[in-house]
Formats: C-alpha cells, sequence, structure tokens
C-alpha cells in the first residue's frame, strides 16, 4: 500500500508521493480548511476590524444561514455581536495598558478557581430535579418473554425431582 500522507487541516489522507501532496497542498478545499483553522487564533481587534469593513450578509439576515458559511464575503455578525467584539477588544486594550504601567494584576489562582468551580456544581445539582436514590432497574411488562422450554431443558422444581423408587439409586 505505500506510506500515506495524512493532513489536520483537511482530516484526510491519500497516498504520499510529490505530485498528490502538490495538488492536495495547493487544492482550494485545503486552503480553505487552513484558513479556517488560522483564523480561530486571531486577535479579536483583527476580526472586529475585518468585521467592520464588511457589508452585513442578506442571506445571512434574512434566514439565520448562507450557502458560503466562513467563505462568504459579507459580515454574518450582527450588532450585538459587533457590540460584544468591540467590548472584548476595548477590555483587551486596558489589560495591556495597565500591564505596560506595571500595575500589579493578580493573577487568579487554582483555588480561586477551585472554588467558583464548586459553586457552579452545587448551583447545578440543586436546579436539578434528579432523584437522591436511582430507583432499581425493572424490565419493561411483558419482557423477558415468556418461551416454553422442552422437558429436558427445564430447571428442577424447587423441591427436586421426584423420582420412582424402582428408578432409585442404591
Amino acid at each position: 500500500m505505500g506510506k500515506r500522507y495524512f493532513c489536520d487541516y483537511c482530516d484526510r489522507s491519500f497516498q504520499d508521493n510529490l505530485h498528490n501532496r502538490k495538488k492536495h497542498l495547493n487544492g482550494v478545499q485545503h486552503l480553505r480548511a487552513k484558513r479556517v483553522w488560522y483564523d480561530l487564533f486571531r486577535d479579536a481587534a483583527a476580526i472586529l476590524q475585518e468585521e467592520q469593513t464588511k457589508k452585513p450578509c442578506r442571506k445571512f439576515l434574512q434566514t439565520g444561514q448562507c450557502d458560503f458559511g466562513s467563505n462568504c464575503r459579507f459580515s454574518h455578525m450582527t450588532e450585538q455581536d459587533l457590540e460584544k467584539l468591540s467590548a472584548q477588544v476595548q477590555g483587551e486594550k486596558r489589560l495591556k495598558e495597565l500591564q505596560r504601567e506595571g500595575a500589579d494584576i493578580p493573577p487568579g489562582t487554582i483555588e480561586d478557581w477551585l472554588d467558583k468551580r464548586a459553586q457552579r456544581l452545587s448551583a447545578a445539582q440543586s436546579d436539578s430535579a434528579l432523584p437522591e436514590k436511582p430507583a432499581p432497574f425493572q424490565y419493561p411488562p411483558g419482557w423477558p418473554p415468556v418461551q416454553e422450554l422442552p422437558p429436558s431443558l427445564q430447571a428442577p422444581p424447587p423441591g427436586g425431582w421426584l423420582v420412582p423408587p424402582n428408578l432409585q439409586w442404591g
């Protein structure tokens, strides 16, 4: 079968030779998948700047979906999304300014995180209506189906088999 090349961006593999690899790496599907992957790590300010220059996608605004998806040249962000993104960018700028000024910003400790997590979990458990003790398992009515077994396969009755006296072991 030979060596196979696996592309992490496209999540597919193919026979590894120079022709196939060049064809795949220059293909539209690979380039789009690679762009989508790197877009996940873009800075919020760059995303905001790009989305503000785009016009809104009419199809996305009307139906809530667009056939082009992430490849659409129009913006799929609503005004609220843009406001949230703008607030995030402003918060990041303020944080960077504070760090430049030398302000001591204490990092969150693991204990703080564990306390918050415990509070979230306890709140979630108190909100849920799960019973304290799970009910014992019960078969649904009519299950398992009753089958008549031939006498040779039936279990002995609780008192044992009645053996006539002339057939008893001696």
